[in-house]
């Protein structure tokens, strides 16, 4: 294990302690910041809030981009605006980020834990297919019901892991076919690709993160972006307390959310965004650097997939089995080199344990084996 250390600290030119990501700020971050602070708009109106948006929507290819205070209020609102409440169960996978399950809970809704694909490390469309086989049928009024628990199966919301895409495209088919709508949690993946296409374009919203660690930061906020011109009115509106526009009057048309990104954080998010492009080349030549160090070895470097153009936000490792995996976590911690077990499934937290869940097995393995390596950004 040593030699992975002394690679790892060779690529960073560096014996010091290595986090896992750090953001880099090589651009127009304090110009942006300082031109918000004079203009004196540094909550959530202001020019850059709007330029950001603008950035975001081009470069991932959507049409409107409505930035909010994190990649959790994008998603829970991106529920909210595809239907998603108390009466409703949406789809989703075990092995993902807790903000993926935790937003499907903010709308009361419940989560239904299907597998993913070991090569993508996202939800199977495979393992989609078969549990609506076996569980859904299409009622009277058009809505896709769970045979098990008579609610409806509001939404799908598929996670592109480490900013590798998952089976995107097939997996909204499957949706469409049960009249399930797709909500995207692309939150790491801004700059990767499917089949030449954007991630986060696939479905009905798409929702990205630009927490402190992601390939890009506004210190924290997220975006939400889609094609369709009414969701994207009502996602600016009801993340901005739902307040109807009076030059002097507080009204307030239904219960709102004071979800709005800053104009400070988006001076940074338009800095960042400058950059973007140059970070994710120099994540793909950091990730094809690991790649050829671990062609020879028993450890698995995870590849972007078939038809992808992954960002590799976070590269990751599988190890043979969850020993393995446990020695090579102590000993890169105990020697400065921050690495990570992927998280635990969801299905395994109390809060959802009582969660449906189709087989597993792929989920599990993966969260026995896989393991975060330092991926910042190398300039």
């Amino acid at each position: 294990m040593h030699n992975v250390v002394d690679f790892i600290q060779e690529l960073y030119q560096t014996k010091e302690f290595l986090p896992l990501h750090e953001p880099r700020f090589i651009g127009n971050e304090k110009k942006y910041i300082n031109e918000a602070i004079d203009s004196t708009f540094v909550s959530s109106v202001g020019k850059y809030v709007t330029q950001f948006e603008e950035m975001v929507a081009k470069f991932s290819g959507a049409k409107y981009a409505v930035a909010t205070s994190n990649g959790t209020s994008a998603l829970h609102i991106s529920l909210k605006l595809v239907g998603v409440d108390e009466s409703c169960e949406v789809i989703t996978q075990p092995l993902t980020f807790i903000a993926t399950a935790n937003a499907i809970s903010y709308c009361n809704a419940k989560p239904i834990f299907v597998d993913v694909d070991r090569e993508t490390l996202g939800l199977s469309p495979l393992k989609l297919k078969e549990f609506l086989e076996e569980f859904a049928t299409i009622d009277e009024n058009g809505d896709c019901i769970n045979k098990s628990t008579n609610k409806i199966i509001k939404a799908c919301v598929p996670m592109h892991t480490f900013g590798h895409p998952c089976k995107i495209d097939e997996i909204v088919a499957i949706c469409d076919s049960y009249n399930i709508a797709v909500v995207e949690d692309a939150a790491e993946s801004l700059g990767t690709y499917y089949k030449g296409k954007h991630t986060g374009s696939f479905g009905k919203v798409g929702v990205f993160s630009f927490n402190g660690n992601k390939i890009i930061t506004t210190g924290g906020g997220g975006i939400l972006v889609t094609d369709d011109e009414e969701l994207a009115k009502r996602a600016k509106h009801i993340t901005t307390t739902a307040k109807v526009a009076h030059p002097y009057e507080y009204i307030h048309d239904e219960v709102g959310y004071n979800y709005r990104l800053t104009n400070l954080a988006a001076a940074l998010g338009v800095a960042q965004m400058e950059n973007l492009q140059l970070f994710v080349d120099k994540q793909r030549e950091l990730a094809q650097k690991y790649e050829n160090f671990f062609k020879d070895s028993e450890i698995e470097f995870i590849k972007e997939p078939q038809d992808a153009k992954s960002n590799y936000w976070l590269n990751a490792l599988i190890f043979k089995d969850k020993q393995t995996r446990d020695a090579f976590l102590k000993y890169t911690n105990d020697n400065g080199i921050m690495t990570r077990s992927i998280w635990r499934l969801m299905n395994q937290l109390d809060m959802f344990k009582d969660a449906q869940c189709a087989n597993l097995d792929n989920s599990q393995y993966l969260a026995d084996r896989v393991v975060n390596i330092s991926s910042s950004v190398v300039l």
